[in-house]
């Protein structure tokens, strides 16, 4: 997460990692060029499925589901509703802050907010499969294949990062 400005020394000097000689400013402007970039791909995602969501009370399908899978059709609506604000929150944050020299603290919460948005939109897709593998498959394979798909999910997102990041500060550490 760029939280901070990278305190790495110059190229040549002891303990220098390969990077880029950029002012905090031209960082923050990358940062949040990149951020963009990254939230229009998980926006995307997150408005489809919703959309598809928002239909399935109007299918004659819809009354099949028993209160249970109710309940989870509101959770998983509720949750993608949720990612949704997440998601967007970097633009509204950014376009009220714009002007006001606060370009650091903007990629700061942006960052934040799309995290908030990857693990809600995670959460509802886990929700809105299990919602469609009851409806198809028995209830306990559902659950099971939700879980495998969360985990997944889970692997793929976060655990590569969260590896990455503790090898890097292992690696600066003396």
């Amino acid at each position: 997460m760029p939280d901070e400005p990278d305190p790495s020394p110059g190229p040549g000097a002891p303990g220098a990692r390969h990077g880029r000689h950029e002012t905090e400013e031209e960082r923050a402007d990358r940062l949040w060029a990149e951020l963009l970039q990254e939230v229009r791909v998980a926006q995307t995602g997150v408005q489809i499925l919703l959309a598809f969501l928002l239909t399935i009370p109007f299918t004659p399908r819809y009354a099949e589901l028993d209160r249970a899978d109710r309940g989870i059709y509101i959770v998983t609506i509720l949750l993608g509703a949720a990612a949704t604000g997440a998601l967007i929150a970097p633009v509204s944050f950014h376009r009220i802050v714009t002007g006001h020299g606060l370009k650091r603290q903007s990629v700061r919460w942006a960052s934040r907010f799309t995290l908030a948005g990857l693990v809600l939109l995670l959460a509802m897709v886990t929700s809105a499969l299990l919602l469609i593998l009851r409806f198809v498959t028995d209830n306990t394979l559902a659950v099971w294949l939700s879980c495998g798909v969360l985990v997944w999910f889970a692997g793929c997102w976060f655990l590569p990062a969260a590896w990455t990041r503790h090898r890097s500060r292992r690696e600066r550490t003396p």
